[in-house]
């Protein structure tokens, strides 16, 4: 029996690298979703909502609470 004495070899990882151009418009669009999110989560109180009422307070009410934001 021979032994090699060679240390086996790593294979070469290569990171693709992706244009700031097509990132840009997903970043803008999740930005906005974000923003939207946190409006509906953090501001509305039912004064200033896109549908009537109190719903959306009630939907993300204990969410609220969970971020630490005030709602009584």
């Amino acid at each position: 029996m021979s032994q090699s004495s060679a240390a086996p070899t790593t294979p070469q990882v290569e990171v693709p690298s992706i244009p700031l151009a097509e990132i840009a418009p997903w970043a803008l669009f999740f930005g906005l979703l974000s923003l939207l999110a946190l409006f509906f989560i953090s501001a509305d109180q039912g004064a200033f909502s896109i549908p009537s009422g109190n719903a959306i307070h009630e939907w993300v009410h204990d969410g609220r609470h969970l971020l630490g934001f005030p709602c009584h």
